[in-house]
């Protein structure tokens, strides 16, 4: 497993389901990468609308508190641009609707780095079920890198509004069972644990929330120099 041949792109996007996914597999690279000075988007494709078990608690101010939180979030491991698609919670599929709207911000952002979900992994670590949202988006965001964003005649008002086609050739997937690249999060560490402790709705205590990264950041970083880390699938793709 590769433990320090991770690029150095100028620009990243990140399409993921709910708010909260970008932080907890990424959030240490992330801040790496925009420590340098890299241009990092995110692109939520959920409303967040479903998960909370408090009493009492309504989708629209689920919707509300999770749209705030995420950008809190961002803003702690520097980054600025945070998209919301306005899918519904735990209601994604694999759709025309979806493809295209994955394409666009393919097209728009022309990322160097793409980081998703990895929809092969129905079952993680024989610990826990991978959210159907997880698997839809991944799924969506692969297809639309291959073939779809890349061949002009796939969406062609996107090219009479100025889009060009555009190939993605590195993706990060997270939530794999199959990672083949560790990356040193040592130096964000705090960063990761900040931004995740700004989703308030989601993580309960926040004490037992900082020792649960710091282990599994450490578990990542077994058989590596690296203190703590987080781990990917990297596909690479020939230009």
């Amino acid at each position: 497993m590769s433990s320090n041949n991770y690029p150095s792109p100028s620009r990243v996007l990140v399409i993921v389901a709910h708010p909260d996914d970008p932080e907890f597999p990424a959030a240490g690279t992330i801040a790496n990468w925009t420590a340098q000075g890299v241009q990092v988007t995110f692109a939520i494709v959920t409303d967040g609308s479903k998960g909370s078990p408090e009493p009492g608690m309504t989708s629209a101010q689920l919707v509300a508190m999770r749209e705030v939180e995420q950008r809190n979030a961002a803003a702690v491991v520097g980054v600025t641009e945070v998209l919301f698609l306005g899918y519904e919670d735990g209601r994604v599929v694999n759709n025309t609707d979806l493809k295209q709207d994955c394409v666009r911000l393919i097209r728009q952002y022309r990322p160097d780095v793409l980081i998703t979900h990895d929809p092969t992994a129905r079952i993680i670590g024989n610990q826990r079920i991978n959210h159907p949202d997880h698997r839809a988006v991944g799924d969506a965001v692969l297809d639309a890198v291959f073939p779809l964003a890349r061949d002009r005649l796939n969406f062609p008002e996107h090219e009479a509004e100025g889009l060009e086609p555009y190939k993605v050739l590195d993706i990060f997937l997270t939530g794999t069972n199959e990672p083949n690249l560790t990356v040193d999060i040592t130096a964000t560490i705090d960063k990761k644990i900040a931004a995740l402790k700004e989703h308030k709705s989601q993580i309960g205590d926040p004490e037992k929330l900082e020792e649960r990264m710091r282990e599994f950041g450490a578990r990542s970083a077994e058989g590596t120099s690296f203190h703590y880390a987080e781990r990917f699938r990297r596909v690479q793709l020939p230009g």
